[in-house]
């Protein structure tokens, strides 16, 4: 028999708590990418390393988020904790292949759609992933083409927000980046659940295991908790919060300053002595 979804168990807590993380984690991914090009002195492959695990961290963290709120009325749902925690990995690690790209390489066209295709792929890989750690008493299935569309999905936004990375250098421009992938990533996530039907193997569910939330709310504390720790370290970094212009206007001052310094003494010597 076919299950009877509903991807909003809990109404909209659940889509708005998981757009605001797939925000924070990308404005942080962002925010950590610029401070590499702002500052050539910096230590890129620690900042590209960060701003990949905010971003891979925020998707992960939406996606588990949002199933929360997903329930099959015939059946209880639990996870398996190992392909959870791959889910994680794969996230990470292929949102580092494609931001270790453009940190690189630019955002000269070759560069950028190699790059935005493999982070689309893996976060979409992420999400599949993470439906596979799906276990009821049922077989999901899903339609192609809606799977097919939520990859484009993933490919597109993943495209778009490495280059608003390695583009956009305004604290408050790269705030309104986050935003647009928020709504790309949390977008992708509701396009591919549209692709979910659940055969319910009987009428009562054999599953007798932890609920979602007893699994998922504790292992969404490491991820948000760094989510924290990393936007304390972006809060701190005069770099990231004003800017390349703000920063460097003190500098600038100082180097115009002693400039002067070396010119005017002779002339204030001259002045005294009537010359």
């Amino acid at each position: 028999m076919e299950g009877t979804i509903d991807g909003f168990r809990y109404g909209v807590v659940t889509p708005v708590a998981a757009f605001v993380m797939a925000c924070m984690g990308g404005a942080l991914g962002l925010r950590c990418i610029v401070r590499t090009l702002l500052n050539s002195g910096s230590w890129k492959p620690g900042w590209l390393a960060l701003g990949a695990a905010s971003i891979g961290c925020g998707i992960w963290t939406m996606h588990f988020i949002a199933m929360i709120g997903f329930q099959v009325e015939e059946t209880r749902i639990g996870y398996h904790v190992g392909l959870t925690v791959l889910s994680l990995a794969v996230a990470i690690v292929v949102v580092g292949i494609g931001v270790f790209i453009v940190g690189y390489r630019g955002a000269g066209r070759a560069s950028l759609s190699l790059a935005g295709v493999v982070t689309g792929i893996g976060v979409a890989a992420m999400h599949y992933l993470g439906m596979a750690a799906l276990q009821l008493n049922g077989a999901i299935e899903y339609t192609p083409s809606t799977v097919a569309l939520s990859v484009l999905i993933a490919v597109v936004a993943a495209t778009a927000a490495l280059w608003a990375a390695v583009t956009i250098r305004g604290f408050l421009t790269s705030l309104g980046a986050s935003l647009v992938m928020g709504v790309a990533v949390s977008g992708m996530h509701y396009t591919a659940m549209a692709a979910v039907s659940v055969h319910v193997h009987g009428a009562t569910s054999s599953w007798a295991g932890d609920s979602p939330t007893s699994l998922l709310l504790p292992m969404l504390i490491g991820p948000v908790i760094f989510l924290l720790l990393a936007g304390v370290v972006v809060m701190f970094d005069p770099l990231l919060v004003l800017g390349d212009g703000e920063w460097n206007r003190p500098a600038r001052a100082g180097r115009a300053g002693t400039a002067e310094e070396a010119v005017s003494p002779p002339a204030v010597r001259r002045s005294w002595s009537g010359g």
